[in-house]
């Protein structure tokens, strides 16, 4: 035996269909130096069929031939006797290659160990060499898959139960149990119909032969013919509760339909919420900023309007309307919509008489202030100040008034919007005006598309930041007389002390 025996896996190939091998499956059956496989004398293997397309073709393979397939053998110890004997052999060529150092991958059809003929090999070999089992699909989840009935459903049970079983105890078991799967049928098929007979479910049992296959048939299992079954064929019992619910198509209730406005965040999927997200699911209908809207996933069963974005009051309109007339609508809004964003604009226009009926709910979002903070350190650990530098909707003198009466404060101000194409004056004269209020090393972080591909964040001083710097997609976060800056494995990390001096 060399100092490093090979590795015996036990491989799940499914029921029958080689697109559901899985993916380690595939792997190993391309690496393994050695496979092994069962069959009849007839040398044919459906386990060698399933795992064909992904073996190598130059691999040792080892063909473990049954040498009985009835219970009819002259061997001294009877069929089982015989069977001994031959796992017993068979495990012995197997230990060979393992001695050797070389990795041996027994295939087997549905899962190794669910009625697995690799079970005899695991069981001889397993104490001695390092071993892995993969598990695969069985043929009661391929059968119930093709057949597209649950197999349990809520408390149910499930009772899988072999046809050798005496038909009494088949009948017994089959009675008192909500679901079954009746495996090894051929010629036990006959004593297992009398059984499901003699239970009172002959009526509510399937028949499936081999499943997900080419030659997969599926029937009501009291019509079968009995000369036809083979072994590889089961009986099905799937869950009643599936037969309780009526066929019919669903129905939308009639009335209007909603407007739920959306936060989706600074960016990203990572920064969605997960209450955003089954609303965003469930919306017929997604209504938004073209540029907010390109950040949801597309969906074939929605419909998308996006806008641009200088016509809030008509996007709001447009969305109450269509819902009005039924429709589950998403107004997306970036970071929180309560945050100069959607979500007010919806509730104005839906203040109108003739959108009272239409409901509206408004789901929180990650904000870009919070986004940026979080980035810097902790900046807003104590009272702050949300404020916009645009004067679209506002005059100057307003916005003026809000930057003196936060800086004379001693606010932190977490400033959106601080410049755009046609904005480019406005953070100088909001720099000035803080300066009048605190001094000139006091800490101003900006942060730059946080979440996205081109995030930065820099912390500059008021008295020296750049109005250059400065564009539409930036935050500032300007720092109160306590905000502090320190150095935490080579970066600037900024916080604000919760505990304001006496």
């Amino acid at each position: 035996m060399t100092e490093t025996p090979g590795r015996l896996y036990g491989v799940g190939l499914g029921p029958g269909d080689p697109e559901l091998v899985t993916v380690k499956a595939a792997r190993l059956l391309g690496e393994a130096d050695v496979i092994a496989y069962h069959s009849a004398r007839h040398g044919r293997s459906i386990a060698r069929s399933v795992a064909l397309p992904y073996l190598r073709g130059d691999q040792v393979e080892e063909p473990l031939i049954y040498p009985v397939t009835t219970e009819t053998t002259d061997h001294p110890g009877g069929y089982q006797g015989a069977l001994d004997d031959f796992y017993v052999e068979c495990a012995a060529r197997l230990a060979v290659h393992l001695d050797a150092g070389r990795d041996v991958v027994v295939l087997c059809e549905g899962d190794p160990l669910f009625y697995g003929s690799y079970m005899h090999m695991h069981k001889r070999l397993a104490h001695r060499y390092p071993t892995e089992v993969v598990p695969g699909v069985t043929s009661v989840s391929g059968a119930s898959a093709v057949l597209g009935r649950p197999l349990v459903e809520r408390d149910e049970t499930l009772t899988v139960l072999p046809g050798t079983l005496p038909a009494d105890v088949l009948a017994e078991r089959l009675a008192g149990t909500d679901s079954a799967a009746v495996l090894k049928l051929g010629r036990t098929f006959e004593k297992v119909r009398s059984a499901l007979e003699a239970a009172g479910r002959l009526d509510e049992a399937w028949y499936v032969e081999r499943a997900t296959t080419s030659g997969q048939r599926i029937e009501p299992l009291a019509g079968v013919d009995p000369a036809t079954v083979p072994y590889f064929s089961l009986a099905l019992l799937p869950s009643p509760l599936t037969a309780q619910v009526p066929v019919a198509e669903p129905e939308r209730t009639a009335g209007p339909g909603e407007v739920v406005v959306v936060g989706l965040g600074p960016a990203g999927r990572p920064w969605l919420t997960p209450e955003a997200q089954d609303a965003l699911t469930a919306a017929d209908v997604l209504v938004g900023y073209g540029p907010y809207l390109d950040r949801v996933p597309a969906n074939p069963r929605q419909r998308r309007h996006p806008t641009d974005n200088r016509v809030e009051a008509e996007r709001a309109a447009h969305a109450l309307e269509l819902a009005a007339a039924g429709s589950r609508v998403a107004v997306v809004s970036s970071g929180d919509p309560g945050v100069f964003a959607m979500a007010s604009a919806v509730l104005e226009v839906a203040a109108e008489p003739k959108f009272a009926g239409v409901e509206v709910r408004v789901l929180p979002g990650l904000t870009a202030a919070q986004a940026v903070a979080s980035r810097a350190g902790a900046p807003l650990g104590h009272d702050y100040c949300v404020l916009s530098l645009s004067d679209l909707l506002k005059p100057w003198d307003v916005v003026a008034a809000r930057i003196t009466a936060a800086a004379s404060a001693d606010l932190v101000l977490a400033i959106y919007n601080p410049a755009s194409r046609s904005r480019t004056w406005q953070v100088a004269a909001a720099r000035d005006l803080i300066l009048e209020h605190r001094a000139p090393e006091t800490p101003v972080v900006i942060g730059r598309d946080v979440g996205g591909a081109q995030e930065s964040v820099r912390v500059v001083t008021l008295g020296t930041l750049d109005p250059a710097e400065v564009d539409m997609r930036c935050l500032l976060i300007v720092g109160s007389s306590t905000t502090r800056v320190t150095e935490r494995d080579g970066r600037q990390v900024v916080y604000t002390p919760r505990r304001y001096p006496a």
